[in-house]
């Protein structure tokens, strides 16, 4: 579907309005939608108000303020939504909103120089993204790969911030969280209490520069269905249409690595009719991983698996 038909399905355009810096049950919605509905949510770029304006604005000590950042559109009020519910989001489109930059922080990224927080200083990179080109200078050109870093669910218990994720969602910084795939999210709240936000115009896997990617205000055009969540899913799935993926966050790094290949045994056992044994041996030969992010509270690992070698589903 192109653009201008998704635009004529549209039933409500969400505005960035009043910005979160947690996911909670305590926030009032901003808005409700019914499953099956089409609509667009505007997202803020992850340094908030401090908007990048022109090739030439540069990132100062001002611009980023933890924990505010990663400000959050919603919570969005799912209609039917219910404890013991999956709200799978399908995701229509991610459009890229004005100028995109990345940074360096001292004290965030993969080589934080905790005591000193010295390494190379506040640096930032501000480029132009138009027709699906990040221009990063006159002779690097990259192809824009849009994604939403910040999607979840208000968690079981606790608000928890925008920066950390969780088996709610949240931070994830997940690629494949983008246009043409559907991803699944616990429900524990009535309304599910959807929130949104931290769009990149392309990521690198692991993130490495923590203020990394292409940061970038977004206009994200989706639709929810609900199901009874599976017995056996515990953290957030993704489905593309060629892949099934399952994500776990933790630290250390292999501890999100193993949840995410544990997900993964399970939803095969459960769906595909494999035996645990089984599933784990065809993940030692079929498996595509990789680290997604790990600069957050908790790193994130992303395990694949090809659905054409599958059998089909029960």
């Amino acid at each position: 579907m192109n653009k201008p038909e998704l635009h004529s399905k549209l039933s409500q355009h969400i505005p960035m309005g009043d910005l979160k810096f947690t996911l909670s049950q305590f926030h009032k919605p901003v808005a409700r939608v019914r499953s099956g509905e089409m609509f667009e949510v505007e997202t803020e770029l992850n340094i908030g108000g401090h908007n990048i304006r022109s090739i030439e604005d540069r990132i100062t000590s001002e611009s980023f303020v933890i924990p505010f950042v990663n400000p959050a559109t919603g919570p969005i009020y799912i209609e039917g939504a219910k404890p013991g519910h999956v709200l799978r989001v399908h995701i229509h489109e991610v459009e890229l909103v004005g100028f995109g930059y990345t940074a360096l922080w001292p004290g965030v990224g993969i080589f934080p120089d905790w005591g000193r927080q010295k390494e190379f200083g506040i640096q930032s990179h501000v480029v132009r993204v138009e027709k699906g080109i990040v221009h990063w200078s006159d002779e690097i050109k990259i192809p824009a790969a849009p994604m939403v870093g910040v999607m979840g669910t208000a968690p079981w218990v606790e608000s928890v911030s925008t920066i950390d994720n969780g088996p709610h969602g949240g931070n994830m910084d997940v690629q494949e969280v983008t246009r043409g795939n559907v991803l699944m999210l616990p429900v524990w709240h009535e309304g599910a209490l959807l929130h949104m936000g931290d769009v990149h115009a392309v990521q690198g896997d692991a993130e490495c520069n923590g203020i990394g990617a292409i940061e970038i205000r977004g206009r994200v055009t989706l639709s929810v269905d609900l199901a009874m969540k599976p017995s056996a899913m515990t953290w957030p799935r993704i489905e593309t249409p060629d892949h099934i993926c399952t994500i776990g966050c933790a630290r250390p790094l292999d501890d999100a690595l193993r949840i995410s290949f544990q997900e993964m045994v399970l939803w095969l056992e459960q769906d595909y009719g494999l035996g645990r044994a089984e599933a784990y041996m065809l993940l030692g030969s079929t498996a595509e991983a990789r680290c997604t992010q790990m600069v957050n509270p908790k790193f994130t690992y992303i395990c694949k698996i090809r659905k054409e070698l599958l059998p089909h589903r029960k």
